[in-house]
């Protein structure tokens, strides 16, 4: 008497299944995705597992400009201030990692990891900060960002600097930046408290608002619809409005909003107070 052959499994592993969904054979990348989505509605993948998926092939199709952190909200660390006063800047920021630069910020010296920082101060002796510094890779804005992600693994750099046409310093990305493109957002506590930071409402009805606010987030929270083409921060746009680098106490309106600088320096403006006309 022969013997039954051994039963096949009930169910087959989700590649099995989408090899077979994928059968026939999609000529570009449109095609794929409609597959994989069509895959996903039939229960093959899990939302996650697609949104995964189709991030990963849209690596290949963004460039370095479509993710990095612009100039104005990069933390740089002047080298030639004293020791508290960029640990200082380390602590408040709560970022790992920082580009150096000797006064001119497209001169960028090299990266300073934190925790190099921290150790070095551990040891109770002054730090030589140039000692600690990083090599510092410099890639364009049209740097795909595929390769920059291979370039990242190969190189086991997590930072790089931007530069733009002209040469000089775009802003930074780093391997987080990408990977999200992929993932989605990677937030920690200090993304949250960062965020709740840059626009806070007073009891007066007013709005102490970062001049580091990107538009975008500025135009979501009061429904507004500032332009972002020209300029990325609240700072940048209502310096351009005014004409000049305002003072602490200047004044601007835009549209219904009236903007009064609150926090400012020789260099820059750090925030506004900002009223909501009628």
């Amino acid at each position: 008497m022969s013997e039954d052959p051994p039963s096949k499994p009930s169910h087959r592993t989700w590649f099995a299944r989408l090899t077979q969904a994928l059968s026939g054979e999609p000529q570009s990348r449109e095609e794929l995705i409609e597959e994989l989505r069509h895959a996903q509605t039939n229960g093959l993948l899990s939302n996650d597992t697609l949104s995964m998926i189709e991030g990963a092939i849209q690596v290949a199709e963004l460039t370095v400009a479509d993710v990095m952190v612009p100039r104005a909200q990069t933390v740089f660390l002047p080298i030639d201030v004293p020791q508290k006063d960029i640990l200082n800047i380390v602590i408040e920021s709560g970022h790992s990692r920082f580009p150096v630069h000797d006064g001119d910020k497209d001169e960028i010296l090299g990266i300073l990891l934190a925790k190099d920082l921290l150790r070095c101060l551990a040891k109770g002796a002054p730090c030589d900060i140039r000692a600690l510094l990083r090599p510092v890779a410099m890639i364009p804005e049209s740097k795909r960002l595929n390769i920059l992600l291979k370039e990242f693994r190969l190189s086991r750099n997590h930072m790089a600097i931007v530069i733009d046409e002209y040469g000089g310093v775009a802003g930074l990305v780093t391997i987080e930046d990408v990977l999200e493109q992929i993932v989605g957002d990677i937030d920690d506590e200090h993304d949250i408290d960062e965020a709740a930071k840059l626009i806070q409402p007073q009891p007066d009805g007013r709005f102490l608002v970062s001049a580091l606010t990107p538009i975008a987030d500025f135009n979501e929270r009061f429904g507004t619809e500032f332009s972002d083409d020209e300029f990325d921060t609240v700072g940048g746009m209502v310096t351009s409005e005014m004409g000049h680098l305002p003072e602490a106490g200047e004044e601007a309106e835009l549209g219904r909003y009236h903007f009064q600088v609150t926090k400012a320096d020789a260099r820059r403006v750090h925030q506004f107070a900002v009223r909501v006309g009628d």
